[in-house]
């Protein structure tokens, strides 16, 4: 399993990924699921991707290919985020129809899902959530934040956390501890831990990006503090004494 998160704030674009294929008793494998593709002054594109590790490969090479290759259709001719979305999207469908019937026979799932974010010259920021059915939702004003892969437990802090308005830093704290929440509930989720913020309107000239391994000094001290913040809150809430008392 994996878990990818986007947010969409009004300064630009946070990306957070986590790099953890396999998370079995014998072995543990990593791969980067964080892909980026810029025209520097023109655009600047990130790709996440969850699901089947040989589908969204298998996608993202094929992007690199119809760009060497000057294909009719490429992540550099689209004029609009939605198209590159359609594109993308279409791609994903042909490769899991490529594999389909040797994956039935196999007993595997060749779905894969994909994130895709950034600005193209002349349009604003972006965030596009890409299912393994090809079509794709945008993120909103009232929801601006996506997530891939092991969602459930890193959504409760970007539900209380996320707005619009919220600054840089802080959504890309808020993307950390969504992923070290994720993490700690389930082993299938591992560094390392891939982060990016990308500045509206900058265009692939200086965007923000760190890589956090298991022991990386910060991220332990991020998730100690977390974890004491959280104990300390739930022993301030109001007590059941008086509830009680009368019963």
């Amino acid at each position: 399993m994996t878990y990818c998160v986007a947010i969409k704030i009004d300064d630009g674009l946070v990306f957070c990924s986590d790099s953890r294929t396999n998370a079995g008793p014998d072995q543990v494998s990593t791969f980067s699921k964080l892909h980026q593709f810029t025209v520097p002054g023109e655009r600047h594109l990130v790709l996440l991707s969850a699901g089947n590790l040989a589908t969204s490969q298998a996608v993202v090479d094929t992007l690199h290919r119809d760009l060497r290759e000057d294909a009719e259709v490429t992540l550099h001719k689209a004029k609009y985020l939605s198209d590159v979305a359609d594109y993308v999207g279409q791609i994903s469908i042909e490769v899991q129809n490529k594999y389909a019937p040797a994956g039935e026979e196999a007993g595997f799932n060749a779905e894969a899902s994909f994130i895709l974010g950034g600005q193209i010259l002349h349009e604003p920021p972006e965030l596009y959530l890409i299912y393994p059915e090809g079509n794709h939702i945008r993120s909103s004003t009232q929801h601006p934040y996506l997530q891939i892969g092991e969602t459930k437990y890193g959504k409760p802090i970007l539900d209380r956390i996320i707005e619009s308005t919220t600054t840089p830093e802080n959504a890309m704290r808020c993307a950390l501890v969504s992923m070290d929440s994720t993490m700690r509930s389930n082993a299938t989720v591992g560094p390392p831990i891939e982060l990016l913020y990308v500045r509206r309107d900058v265009l692939a000239k200086k965007a923000l990006y760190q890589e956090f391994d298991q022991d990386d000094p910060y991220l332990i001290e991020l998730r100690d503090a977390w974890n004491a913040q959280i104990v300390r809150a739930f022993n301030d809430l109001p007590g059941l004494t008086e509830i009680f008392s009368g019963s």
